[in-house]
């Protein structure tokens, strides 16, 4: 009796460690996902995004200013206002299709229509229409105008104009230094006050502007302000654990919070410390059988439904940035090239709604892979 009383729990053991392995195996294997080839940014697909910033960098209407109106003296055409980025629907679109035409000129300078661009460039970027843009800061009811998205945008374009060896660069990055530096400055006076990060899927996410800000800081060798978003990334974001990824994307999502959130980290930390705190924060991440689904526009003529074209080139950007460098998140990148797929096909020759920004998305996470 005693003899099989003894054996039975042994069995038992045996049984749930082996469960347990079991398991443990599962987690890891390798499943029968398919496999989506890495999308390439070739000359023929810049040829056909470069056709978005054309067609609206210089078309005022329509126009969503997002200006506050202190009197009928605000009441001014959309040019007026932003003689640099009055286009492309919004003022921070007007910039990131800037941004675009610029990184596919750098990348691709046998473009189709290079010259007309060229133009449409120093026509926009000009200093004296800089000057005007850097005045519209300093009006009482606009100081905090575009935080901290805009803002972002013009560092991306400051820092793409910076790392673009060719003359009409340097012209370009001259004329638009006031406007960089002027939103340094604001950066180095809000974050210090910013209490809370906003962690939403549109335009305020706060990991969005200080990635692309990282970005700037880093190209320029600003350490002042690369210091200040690594320390400000730290406070908001170190202790963070279980993100609720299945909450995402919401309605009218263009970015992910949870993938901005860990791409931003991955940017702070170093590479120990990141895999560390990627851990806790997504734990989920880790399973090669981990699967996101894209996500689903059911009508590209809403100009909010189609955010989420936006958001799947948001992730790709984002679960490239994660997994560089760190082989253990390889399978990522095939999560990253599936959303691609699903949007890139759809966004040229669709509605303004998305073609006035969605071209820019595309370009930068067709970027974000070359650069794997």
């Amino acid at each position: 009796m005693k003899s099989t009383f003894y054996i039975i729990p042994c069995l038992f053991l045996f049984t749930c460690n082996s469960s347990e392995e079991k398991k443990e195996t599962n987690a890891t294997k390798p499943s029968n996902i398919a496999q989506v080839k890495a999308p390439t940014l070739h000359l023929e697909e810049a040829n056909r995004l470069a056709e978005l910033p054309i067609n609206c960098i210089q078309t005022e209407y329509p126009n969503k200013l997002g200006q506050t109106i202190g009197s009928s003296d605000d009441l001014k055409e959309p040019k007026t206002l932003h003689p640099a980025f009055y286009g492309c629907f919004d003022w921070h679109s007007a910039v990131h299709g800037h941004w675009s035409l610029v990184s596919l000129l750098k990348q691709f300078p046998e473009l189709n229509k290079k010259e007309d661009i060229e133009q449409m460039l120093l026509q926009n970027i000009s200093k004296e229409h800089i000057e005007n843009e850097v005045s519209y800061f300093f009006g009482k009811h606009n100081t905090t105008y575009e935080r901290t998205y805009g803002w972002a945008w013009v560092l991306k374009l400051a820092e793409e104009l910076h790392t673009w060896d060719a003359p009409i660069a340097r012209e370009l990055e001259s004329n638009l230094q006031p406007l960089t530096n002027l939103i340094v400055d604001k950066y180095l006076e809000f974050l210090p006050k910013l209490n809370y990060p906003i962690r939403v899927g549109e335009h305020p996410n706060t990991a969005f502007g200080l990635s692309f800000a990282y970005d700037y800081a880093k190209a320029v060798g600003d350490e002042i302000l690369k210091s200040l978003i690594v320390q400000r990334s730290k406070d908001f974001y170190l202790t963070d654990a279980n993100c609720p990824l299945t909450w995402e994307p919401s309605g009218f999502d263009f970015l992910s919070p949870c993938f901005e959130e860990a791409a931003l980290m991955k940017r702070v930390l170093p590479k120990e410390e990141f895999k560390t705190w990627l851990a806790d924060f997504l734990p989920a991440l880790k399973d090669k059988n981990f699967t996101l689904e894209t996500g689903k526009v059911s009508d590209r003529t809403d100009g909010k439904l189609v955010h989420l074209d936006g958001v799947n080139f948001s992730r790709a950007w984002s679960l490239y940035e994660i997994a560089k460098d760190l082989p253990e998140y390889e399978h990522l990148k095939n999560i990253a090239n599936a959303h691609i797929k699903y949007s890139l096909p759809s966004i040229v020759g669709d509605s303004y709604e998305g073609g006035h920004w969605l071209g820019s998305f595309a370009i930068y996470a067709l970027n974000t892979v070359a650069r794997d």
